[in-house]
């Protein structure tokens, strides 16, 4: 049996329970839950093995998150906003000008951060060694013509978005997305998370477990030209790779992003608060209402179900029913990584691991702790 350790206040022993028997059953190999309300952590837990060698999993152990870094490059994006430096309805072209190319002039920043901006992944496509020249990949990103019509459909921009609002980002303010999030957010909050992780770290960092079967490796093996498979082969990614100094430094706004769940809880409870928490305010009250806009509700070109995105966060549906709540949103990473915010009841729910599930669409790991911590909330 996994010994369990952290906090966990009495009422919300349900999670505990939770967390402990995925590791019972053999889901879990390390990880981490925490709940926040009102700002507070009421859960915070962690168990397992980090590493191939054996090493437990410790309270400041950080893994790679994948897509739940999504929302931290989100709330950047959302932060200009707040301020009046960027207008989300306007062209991203006009605070990119090369933006305007091949058709592109009229895509909004909205659209980018609603994965409806047509530009779901690389044509021609690259290695994953290319990814870490960012002005190489934002130099072609502003080249290429859209695969759909902008605006008509949401086709998930999996490791795109990150690139398009980090440029937009050092557009702006003159700094790289990373240095922005670090000096803006993370340090502020003293949230242990990272767009770009210093080598001074590495020993904190879990081994990524590759999903059974292969995950999107396998798609090299697809015969198809749908949006969903040419998006992924357009960058072709071992999960191995997030074991590497250069994806670990480099600044991948979409995916590779390094934290646990404390850390994305303690930017998230900002936000579950009203944008404020403990003294710090990421954004006015106005700022968070932003995003339940909603910006598309269509069966989306890449994940192959019915999303509903708001401002650079996905919204409940019957599709991924995580909360009862309409005023709640969330985002998660391929494997199962998860973050859901709840703006009524001022709470958050976060949940890193190192052991991946097939689904880049999270699976029950995740979605369980949700609903034990609305039970416990009755």
């Amino acid at each position: 049996m996994t010994e369990i350790q952290g906090t966990c206040d009495d009422a919300f022993a349900p999670v505990r329970d939770t967390f402990a028997a995925a590791f019972d059953r053999g889901e879990e190999r390390g990880a981490s839950v925490v709940v926040t309300v009102d700002g507070r952590p009421v859960v915070d837990l962690w168990g397992g093995v980090a590493t191939d060698d054996g090493d437990p999993w410790e309270r400041d152990t950080i893994v790679n998150v994948w897509s739940t870094t999504k929302t931290m490059a989100a709330l950047c994006v959302l932060m200009l906003a707040d301020r009046g430096e960027v207008d989300l309805h306007a062209p991203v072209a006009t605070y990119w000008p090369d933006f305007a190319a091949a058709g592109k002039e009229g895509v909004t920043v909205a659209q980018v951060m609603s994965h409806t901006a047509g530009l779901s992944g690389f044509a021609p496509a690259i290695t994953p060694e290319d990814l870490y020249d960012w002005d190489g990949v934002v130099k072609g990103l502003a080249a290429q013509e859209p695969w759909w019509e902008p605006g008509s459909r949401s086709g998930y921009h999996a490791i795109t978005q990150g690139y398009l609002q980090g440029e937009i980002v050092r557009q702006v303010t003159g700094r790289s997305i990373g240095t922005f999030f670090r000096e803006e957010v993370a340090e502020p909050l003293g949230a242990d998370v990272h767009i770009g992780l210093p080598a001074s770290e590495d020993g904190r960092v879990a081994d990524l477990v590759p999903p059974p079967g292969g995950g999107m490796e396998a798609l090299a093996q697809a015969d198809t030209d749908s949006i969903a498979v040419r998006t992924f082969l357009s960058c072709p990614l071992d999960t191995t790779e997030t074991r590497t100094r250069a994806w670990r430094a480099a600044e991948i706004p979409a995916a590779g992003g390094t934290a646990n769940a404390r850390g994305v809880a303690r930017v998230h409870s900002a936000l579950a608060c009203g944008g404020e928490v403990d003294g710090v305010r990421l954004l006015s009250e106005a700022g968070v209402e932003r995003i339940l806009e909603e910006q598309s509700e269509t069966d989306d070109l890449v994940l192959g179900l019915k999303v509903r995105f708001g401002m650079g966060f996905g919204l409940m549906n019957e599709s991924i029913p995580l909360s009862p709540s309409p005023r709640s949103f969330f985002w998660g990473g391929y494997g199962g990584s998860l973050a859901v915010t709840d703006l009524d009841r001022r709470m958050t729910v976060t949940y890193v691991m190192n052991k991946m599930s097939t689904g880049l669409a999270g699976d029950l790991r995740g979605a369980s702790l949700v609903f034990a911590a609305y039970g416990a909330l009755g």
